[in-house]
């Protein structure tokens, strides 16, 4: 009995079916309404592998309104000579039919029938609705699609395509556009440009403004909402997703704006305030839409784009009531744990809190998910995406940087400038660099370097070279940043030496290589800077990464993104199963004594204290959430006990960790000995008034039921009145007890 799926529904990545089925079809035979250029180029090795075994490949396209392009036809018979198409004279009459049909000489075969056209974004990256069924399935209905088929081939309306039907459809393109100037803009920017994936989020209001119809949500953006939406019926008020750049973070933000009256969007960047304001206008055109920042005051319209600079002043706050606004937008939420962002989101009292990153860990610790009370509603890693066909893949290069950093001096939280830079302005230094580059560079790319004056010095290196370069700083007047992007992604310059530029909110699709000659301690900023590559493109295969890796602070961090730890310590811990693994179109290589110095620093203990810190930050990592202490317990590597005797109680830790508010702070400090007592005795009592509770990691998780108990269901104990500790206020007024996790 055959095993094989007879029906089956295709929303996504449709290609991927066609390019399995043309692999051993004796026949493939395609009716679309419209053919696209990009389609072509899409399936074009494929078709012409099938040609070149023997199938019989037909294909047949409309005119109907001339959107079918005539470089796309161009471009189809400059496949193979032996692939037959045809093109449906319409008269004005709707030809609008999307097939995909296989015949094999074994009597097997599909069907496949839908929504996709034959274009890049319907094949790859938009949401369709494609139903595919096997000839054994209904023998009947698949023989009498093929006959249909012919007989449309075949029809008397039909031309075949050869240059000169091609020069004739085209002169009467042209006339039909040149009629109807905005049809042509229209319908071929939202097809051609790959609408809302191959463009940068600040053009794709540009795109979508030619639209024939409404701006709709994208796969990731419809996954996003929906579990927004059912956050909301359980009636959150708080939120956070984490999209990968490059999915569209500011238009799901903008789709989800749609349900609420008033709408406040924050930003700590000018240009991020712009783009969501040209996102949010095209999403709800009927809406008036101001900026808050140091040049504007729109503070009175129905959303509002604010600085996160401007609105953090006490007197621009007071001009907005507490519940002024229904939804807050914190973009780059990441941020939102500085002092700026919470003075502005302590101030307001919205129906709902949302907070969109890329990237929700910090290295400092402090924690952004209890800010939305714990609750990720939607998570998407680039890696994910990447598997999805929804970013590009990548190829990571680690090369060894023989530079030694345990001889320049740590300042705080980086390394000494001038003694860096002593480093990396030496020649055979920029030698090293280029060569790297030279060896596994592409089309376009973009270094990030730590100074200006190492950017600087490396631009000059490659010009001398050659290479059309430009450094690109706060300091550059040769050239404003918007036409350094520009040239960039036209292939007028080859390489931009950027220094904490392009960390966040610019897209530039046709980035295919990204140089890494800095010290990179941060796992956000990494990632932030990778994104820069992700984005897909016409033409663009995948992203290259070259990475210079010595033994600087941390230079593994970076890695646990790629899931090399693992490999390095020849085992994958459950917890470092929260990163994904590498996609197969993905590949990671190292050098042999990058690969040797990783394992040294893996080898090499931190002190104690940090140590404990990274056990307790890669256990927030997974929960999403601060830990009680029995998860910590449970779930570290190290054992309460050695928490206990570092720090003299857990909550004694959170206090030198700086993630206590400034009230509960003052509160450990006036208990501290209690508190420490607390965790050394075996409590029995049961907590009978909630006067005297304390929480440090607050979670909704820690109120559930009528007692006050502890993650692990162990209770409290009790104070009598006036020895007790104070209730405390959490950072949004929620009341806040003792979530210990006692052994």
């Amino acid at each position: 009995m055959s095993t094989k799926l007879n029906v089956k529904l295709i929303t996504d990545n449709l290609a991927d079916e066609l390019i399995a089925r043309m692999q051993h079809a004796s026949g493939i035979y395609i009716m679309t309404s419209f053919i696209m250029q990009s389609g072509v180029k899409l399936l074009a090795p494929h078709l012409k592998r099938a040609a070149e075994r023997g199938a019989e490949v037909r294909m047949l396209a409309g005119d109907y309104l001339y959107i079918t392009q005539p470089e796309g036809l161009r471009a189809l018979c400059e496949v193979d000579p032996r692939i037959e198409a045809r093109l449906w004279r319409s008269m004005g009459t709707s030809f609008h039919p999307k097939a995909y049909l296989f015949d094999h000489d074994n009597g097997e075969g599909l069907l496949i029938v839908g929504s996709s056209n034959f274009s890049f974004t319907a094949l790859r990256t938009g949401y369709e609705w494609n139903l595919a069924m096997n000839a054994e399935a209904e023998p009947y209905t698949f023989q009498s699609a093929l006959d249909k088929f012919m007989q449309s081939f075949y029809h008397e309306t039909t031309l075949p395509v050869n240059p000169d039907s091609i020069e004739l459809y085209e002169e009467e393109y042209r006339k039909y556009h040149q009629k109807n100037p905005e049809m042509i803009q229209r319908i071929t920017e939202m097809e051609e440009a790959e609408f809302g994936t191959g463009l940068p989020e600040d053009k794709e209001e540009e795109a979508a403004e030619l639209s024939l119809v409404p701006i709709q949500p994208r796969l990731a953006q419809l996954d996003a909402l929906e579990a927004l939406h059912g956050t909301m019926e359980e009636q959150y008020e708080k939120a956070m997703v984490v999209m990968a750049t490059g999915l569209g973070k500011t238009y799901l933000a903008g789709f989800f704006a749609q349900r609420f009256k008033r709408v406040l969007f924050v930003a700590h960047r000018e240009e991020i305030l712009f783009q969501a304001k040209k996102s949010f206008q095209r999403i709800m055109p009927e809406r008036s839409h101001g900026i808050y920042n140091g040049q504007y005051k729109d503070g009175a319209a129905d959303c509002v784009y604010a600085s996160i600079f401007t609105l953090s002043m006490q007197k621009h706050r007071d001009g907005f009531a507490m519940d002024a606004f229904d939804l807050i937008v914190v973009d780059e939420f990441h941020h939102a744990a500085a002092k700026t962002y919470m003075s502005v989101i302590e101030h307001f009292q919205p129906r709902f809190l949302l907070g969109i990153t890329a990237t929700p860990d910090r290295l400092d610790g402090k924690d952004v998910y209890a800010l939305c009370d714990g609750n990720v509603a939607y998570q998407m890693h680039f890696i994910e995406a990447i598997r999805r066909g929804w970013l590009a893949p990548f190829q990571y290069y680690g090369l060894f940087d023989d530079t030694d950093y345990s001889q320049i001096r740590w300042i705080g939280t980086k390394y000494d400038e001038e003694q860096l830079m002593a480093v990396q302005l030496q020649e055979e230094h920029v030698e090293t660099i280029y060569e790297a580059w030279l060896r596994h560079k592409q089309t376009r790319t973009i270094g990030f370097c730590s100074s200006i004056l190492q950017a600087d010095y490396l631009a000059a290196y490659f010009r001398s070279q050659g290479v059309k370069v430009l450094s690109l700083h706060s300091r550059t007047s040769e050239m404003s940043r918007e036409e350094a992007i520009r040239q960039l992604d036209a292939g007028e310059l080859e390489v931009v030496l950027t220094v904490d530029l392009f960390n966040e909110g610019t897209d530039i699709p046709r980035v295919d290589t990204l140089l890494f000659v800095r010290p990179t301690e941060s796992l956000t900023v990494f990632t932030q800077q990778v994104g820069r590559g992700l984005r897909l493109a016409e033409g663009k295969s995948h992203c290259v990464i070259i990475d210079l890796i010595g033994n600087y602070r941390n230079a593994d961090v970076k890695l646990s993104m790629l899931d090399v730890r693992g490999e390095l310590e020849g085992t994958t811990k459950d917890r470092d199963s929260a990163v994904p693994e590498v996609p197969d179109n993905c590949g990671i290589h190292l050098e042999t004594r990058v690969v040797n110095l990783l394992q040294e620093l893996s080898r090499k203990r931190l002190p104690r204290r940090e140590n404990l810190h990274q056990d307790f930050l890669d256990v927030k990592r997974e929960l999403g959430h601060i830990p009680t202490y029995l998860e910590l317990h449970l779930m570290g590597r190290s054992k309460s006990i050695v928490y206990r005797n570092e720090f003299g109680s857990y909550v004694g830790f959170l206090y030198w960790a700086e993630l206590l508010s400034q009230a509960e702070g003052e509160v450990y400090v006036r208990h501290e000995a209690w508190l420490r007592d607390v965790e050394k005795t075996v409590m029995k009592k049961k907590l009978q008034d909630d006067r005297t509770a304390v929480h440090v990691g607050a979670r909704r998780s820690a109120l559930d039921g009528p007692d006050h108990t502890g993650g692990d269901g162990k209770v409290f104990p009790y104070v009598p009145d006036g020895e007790g500790v104070p209730e405390t206020e959490g950072l949004f007024g929620q009341r806040q007890t003792c979530d210990l996790g006692m052994e």
